[in-house]
C-alpha cells in the first residue's frame, strides 16, 4: 500500500504543477489557486508517507 500512495501522491503534486501553469499561461488565478493546492495536498501527504517510513524503520531498529 505505502508505494502505490507514494505514487499517487507524486502524481497529485505533478497535476497541481500542470493546473498551476495552465492558470498561468492562461490568466486564471482560480485555476491557478487550485492547482498549488492540489499539489501542496499532494505534498503534505508525501510527507505523512515519509513519517510512517522512518517509525517503520526506527521499530525494525529497535526489534532486533
Amino acid at each position: 500500500m505505502g508505494f502505490l500512495d507514494k505514487l499517487k501522491n507524486k502524481a497529485q503534486k505533478a497535476k497541481g504543477r500542470s493546473k498551476e501553469e495552465a492558470g498561468r499561461q492562461s490568466g486564471d488565478p482560480y485555476l491557478e489557486a487550485e492547482g498549488g493546492k492540489d499539489r501542496a495536498a499532494g505534498g503534505a501527504k508525501q510527507v505523512g508517507e515519509q513519517a510512517k517510513d522512518a517509525a517503520k524503520e526506527t521499530r525494525r531498529t529497535f526489534e532486533s
